[in-house]
């Protein structure tokens, strides 16, 4: 049996999950204290990859990676292809992965209550150390939630990722790519086993995003009990 699809894939979700963990915090924080009209259309164009088929934003991808194209050629000089290449799963990935980040971060930040970043501020606390020492921890239920959908998100992308990187087995093949050619090739039993390890991880990966929702509504219910005893003491 050759692991390989499953290696790669999960290879390609852990390394671009960390590059929209970061990126979409850093978007999702400044997105959040800019006007409305200026957050609105940022909003467009950072979630637009989240309403798009994936193999649109593929086929834009190959527009502006493609070895023939511009930006493609100037990579190339510095070794840097992602056409065709497992890494340009990752570059896939993260394109569709991103909006769930952004969106879920920037849900959490803006449930953020400033009063606390705003007395942290009183006592000569750093914006910086505020955001990860305050912020971060406040945030951390919804933060968690997005990565988790990302990478499962990262780790089931076939639109996007057989436009750019294609399926060549031992280099490119992921599980998703994998279950669709060995469907194509009449070779049920071998897209069946695949299928059914994709099913699994992502039952965990669900099952993981209501554990962290359901600690979430308990770690508010409890604080709400608290805030009352405390009013009728």
């Amino acid at each position: 049996m050759d692991w390989y699809p499953l290696y790669n894939s999960l290879r390609i979700a852990a390394v671009s999950c960390v590059i929209v963990f970061f990126a979409g915090i850093f978007a999702a924080y400044y997105a959040a204290r800019l006007p409305r009209v200026l957050k609105g259309i940022l909003d467009v164009v950072l979630t637009l990859p989240m309403v798009l088929p994936p193999t649109v934003c593929g086929y834009f991808l190959l527009r502006l990676f493609g070895t023939r194209r511009p930006l493609g050629k100037f990579l190339m000089q510095f070794g840097v292809q992602f056409v065709m290449t497992w890494y340009g799963g990752i570059l896939a990935a993260m394109v569709v992965a991103f909006p769930l980040m952004y969106r879920t971060a920037r849900g959490a930040f803006e449930s953020f209550d400033q009063n606390l970043a705003w007395s942290g501020q009183t006592l000569g606390l750093s914006n910086s150390w505020i955001f990860w020492h305050v912020r971060m921890p406040a945030c951390r239920q919804g933060i968690l939630a997005g990565t988790v959908l990302s990478f499962a998100r990262a780790l089931g992308e076939y639109g996007a990722t057989s436009m750019l990187i294609g399926y060549i087995p031992g280099k490119t093949a992921t599980v998703s790519t994998t279950v669709y050619q060995l469907w194509r090739t009449n070779d049920d039993q071998g897209a069946f086993f695949w299928v059914m390890i994709n099913l699994a991880i992502s039952a965990a990966v669900l099952l993981a995003v209501n554990l962290l929702e359901d600690r979430q509504k308990n770690g508010s219910g409890l604080r709400k009990n608290l805030k009352t005893d405390k009013e009728l003491a």
